[in-house]
């Protein structure tokens, strides 16, 4: 079995301190969110499914140096990742952003944006993009 090569990990904080037994883990090509100490549930994403970066830190976070980061992508299972209360929010965000691109531009995808009214997000290949208008009025 392959040894995964970890780029980053870290665990949720209380009061800036690990004392939680959910962790995060972040690989070449996915980010894994691990939690539980008896019944471990673990969940990962693909980085190419990543739509979306968010960062979050409130007044306490900040007191303690901490933050949030939200994953936002086309997962089924876990649409919405967030690592909560996690050292250096700012450069784990950078970092998984460099590494979503990266996994991307290795597959060669590009995310379109939304059209027409936002219910359909596609994901192609690049150069092969093809004209999905409809005409309205005739």
């Amino acid at each position: 079995m392959e040894e995964i090569k970890l780029l980053w990990k870290d665990r949720k904080r209380h009061l800036g301190l690990p004392l939680s037994f959910t962790k995060y883990r972040l690989s070449e090509n996915r980010i894994f969110c691990e939690r539980g100490l008896l019944n471990l549930h673990e969940e990962e994403i693909l980085l190419y499914r990543i739509r979306d970066l968010e960062l979050k830190r409130s007044l306490g976070q900040r007191i303690f140096g901490v933050g949030s980061v939200v994953v936002h992508s086309s997962d089924k299972t876990m649409p919405i990742l967030e690592l909560r209360s996690v050292r250096q929010p700012r450069e784990v965000k950078e970092l998984l952003y460099r590494q979503v691109e990266s996994s991307k531009d290795a597959r060669r995808m590009r995310a379109m944006e939304f059209v027409g009214d936002g219910h359909e997000c596609r994901h192609e290949e690049a150069g092969d993009v093809e004209d999905d208008f409809e005409d309205m009025d005739g």
